[in-house]
């Protein structure tokens, strides 16, 4: 988590290291293709900031096996660490897990 004073964090790096997906690469694809919400507002801009308290809704896959993903961002993160410490930077809202 970050304790440097930071008050907002960029939306891929933030992915990235919430362990979205493998690379920060795959996470700006992701916003650029438009699936993700900034507190219900739709943004394609992977610099878009992201906040504590922000709730992002992600949509992934598609069709059968699509999910919504809601999560409330409860920390900035410092760095991209194991998955539990990834896990600290949000609550889930999406009601499965």
């Amino acid at each position: 988590m970050v304790a440097d004073g930071r008050e907002a964090q960029r939306l891929d790096a933030w992915l990235w290291c919430a362990r979205l997906r493998k690379t920060r690469a795959d996470c700006a694809k992701l916003v650029e293709a438009g699936v993700v919400r900034i507190n219900r507002l739709p943004t394609d801009k992977p610099h878009a900031r992201v906040r504590p308290g922000d709730v992002l809704t992600i949509a992934q896959g598609r069709g059968e096996t699509g999910r919504i993903a809601v999560w409330r961002v409860v920390a900035l993160a410092e760095r991209r660490g194991p998955a539990a410490e990834a896990q600290a930077l949000y609550e889930d809202l999406s009601g499965t897990g």
